[in-house]
């Protein structure tokens, strides 16, 4: 297998990550409009089962990354700018933080020169991750719907 084979994952993407980073961008699209987006809001826009997005968007109110407003022209609103919110903190709070395996393995030379090597993957990983704001995505992809305009006849 070749090394940047783009059909291998060695990090996978969570369906409850990506659903949660498309609410937190649509939410973040809107963060400058002070009107909150209603479940349906957003259902609409991505697609994602509405009972499901409840509860990513539970998770993100009690995490502290949204708020929420009751009422006729209540739904949610992010609890902070794009730009202070890291990819890392959305995918350590919805998939909650991975333990290192204990310490029932016997430690040999060949475990440690392998953990150690897994150790340097994650935190370049989590810097990479953490230096990723809702700011950046939410650019990227405006980037993108300029630079591909759909035009309707």
């Amino acid at each position: 297998m070749q090394a940047n084979h783009p059909t291998y994952a060695l990090l996978e993407l969570s369906s409850k990550v990506e659903y949660t980073l498309l609410a937190l961008l649509e939410l973040a699209s809107h963060s400058n409009q002070f009107c909150p987006l209603t479940t349906a809001a957003i259902n609409e826009k991505h697609n994602i089962p509405e009972r499901y997005l409840e509860q990513v968007l539970a998770t993100l109110r009690r995490g502290g990354l949204v708020r929420s407003h009751r009422g006729a022209r209540g739904g949610f609103v992010l609890a902070r700018q794009p730009r202070e919110i890291t990819l890392l903190e959305v995918i350590m709070l919805m998939d909650g933080e991975r333990k290192q395996r204990g310490n029932e393995i016997v430690p040999t030379v060949d475990r440690e020169i392998i953990y150690k090597i897994w150790q340097e993957n994650n935190l370049r990983s989590q810097q990479f991750l953490g230096a990723i704001t809702l700011e950046d995505l939410r650019q990227q992809r405006d980037d993108l719907k300029q630079a591909d305009p759909m035009y309707y006849i």
